[in-house]
């Protein structure tokens, strides 16, 4: 079933008779649609009695502008088929201190089967932005919209826009559907990562747009079983597994497909990126398919001695193992000499790399290539030339 077609029987049964004692509108608990009014406990209240009802409820929250303040959106429910209906634009307070700290604006923990569908976040991020900017003790910041420990989920047609920190972060989840959403914030906000998924399995990903101060999507330890399919990254630091060796015991990430992904003047375009410290952790079973690059800096990139800022590093040897990565029909243009390169642990080297159709140029000449402690297999037509150990 299409989005709109979804949205459009949403607001037919939402409209009819027999659904009005399930759908609960935040303005009928005292939200106000004027951007400045606290309609946090409005929302709160209106999900207490969709997520308790005992049949399939919608929480709508109509056109206008809603002021909410951090909340967390708790289950389990009474039901499997809880929606979250948007037609507005729910705005985080411009004061980031009013967040109080916490590491998320909106929160859904231990539901199933809910879905938030259509609408605007607009997580006003920029007074932070600032802070952050000139380095004087600021907040992390706050997610804009995360899942943690929940099942059956389902994100679609929403926009996210200036979040404080991550726009839509996906954790400890299983079966979640995200689909045509837009992520929009300026190409110098810091940590504002598109969406992030960790410790998370059977999670897909498609018809998105995404442009934003950091990675367009995240892959964090303990993921497994991601579908990433027609995304477009730009502004943003690319597609990133990673990073992941931050800590010594660490789960792996694992059958990871990304496809048709697009690439329009970022910092990386696939990427997977580890801390070169110890660490039990992995990364295998990757597949790159059919992307395109326009003026992308390292368009295809392992870099096993990942360390931002170059300050602090750890210099040590990466401990996580890299094995099986396909990178097959990968096209276009990069803005850097090096098209391809791939710096992989000394302790562990990369195994099982495959290159299958590649061509990327610089300024209108084949790129190069650069290989470190990489093994693997090329076929087919390659620009830049294989520098893979077989």
């Amino acid at each position: 079933m299409s989005l709109l077609l979804h949205l459009l029987l949403l607001a037919f049964f939402a409209s009819s008779p027999l659904a009005v004692a399930d759908q609960y509108r935040v303005t009928s608990f005292g939200a106000k649609p004027d951007g400045s009014t606290d309609s946090t406990q409005a929302f709160l209240a209106a999900w207490r009695h969709a997520c308790g009802s005992a049949s399939p409820a919608t929480m709508y929250v109509p056109s206008g502008r809603f002021l909410v303040k951090n909340v967390e959106f708790q289950g389990p429910c009474s039901n499997v088929a809880t929606t979250v209906l948007i037609d507005g634009t729910i705005v985080a307070p411009s004061d980031y201190s009013a967040m109080d700290g916490s590491k998320n604006w909106l929160m859904f923990e231990h539901v199933r089967g809910v879905k938030v569908l259509g609408g605007v976040l607009d997580g006003q991020g920029s007074r932070l932005w600032s802070c952050k900017s000139s380095g004087s003790g600021c907040p992390k910041g706050a997610t804009s919209l995360e899942f943690s420990n929940s099942n059956d989920i389902e994100i679609g047609g929403l926009s996210s826009q200036d979040s404080q920190m991550f726009h839509i972060v996906i954790n400890g989840c299983e079966n979640v559907k995200v689909q045509g959403v837009k992520v929009s914030a300026p190409g110098n906000s810091p940590n504002t990562d598109g969406i992030h998924v960790q410790a998370s399995t059977h999670v897909t990903i498609l018809n998105s747009k995404i442009g934003t101060g950091d990675d367009c999507i995240s892959v964090g330890p303990g993921t497994t079983n991601l579908w990433i399919e027609t995304v477009a990254c730009g502004p943003g630091h690319g597609i990133s597994i990673g990073s992941l060796g931050k800590e010594s015991d660490e789960a792996g990430v694992q059958n990871v497909t990304v496809r048709s992904a697009t690439f329009f003047g970022t910092q990386n375009g696939v990427r997977i990126k580890t801390w070169g410290r110890p660490s039990n952790g992995f990364v295998r079973n990757v597949f790159f398919q059919n992307a395109f690059m326009t003026n992308v800096e390292n368009p295809i990139l392992i870099d096993q001695n990942y360390c931002p800022g170059e300050s602090d590093c750890p210099n040590q040897s990466s401990g996580i193992r890299i094995s099986d990565v396909t990178y097959q029909s990968i096209h276009g243009s990069s803005a850097t000499e090096v098209g391809v390169r791939f710096d992989c642990s000394r302790t562990y080297p990369c195994t099982g790399i495959q290159m299958e159709d590649v061509k990327l140029t610089y300024r209108n000449h084949p790129a190069e290539a650069s290989c470190i402690n990489a093994d693997g297999s090329a076929s087919g037509f390659l620009q830049p030339s294989s520098c893979l150990k077989s």
